[in-house]
């Protein structure tokens, strides 16, 4: 287990441990696909709840899955838009 010495700093400045290394940096990618789990996950919930009640004002029952279509879509190009570029 790490345990930090108050008081002692790294190369740059980061804090290190009682036995002089630095504790492992980086998750390995799992923020980032947790990230854009939740977008697409939020993103059909949101407009597909949204679809929902105004397919129940409506009564239009095609409106939910075009709802739920749409939010799917647009955080597909949110994804793409802030982590597929370099």
């Amino acid at each position: 287990m790490w345990r930090l010495v108050a008081g002692q700093r790294g190369a740059r400045g980061s804090v290190m441990t009682d036995k002089g290394k630095r504790p492992p940096q980086g998750d390995g990618g799992q923020n980032v696909g947790m990230t854009v789990f939740s977008y697409l996950l939020a993103g059909m919930l949101f407009y597909g709840g949204l679809g929902w009640l105004i397919a129940h004002w409506t009564g239009l029952s095609l409106i939910f899955p075009l709802g739920m279509l749409f939010g799917l879509a647009l955080t597909i190009w949110l994804v793409i838009y802030r982590y597929g570029r370099s």
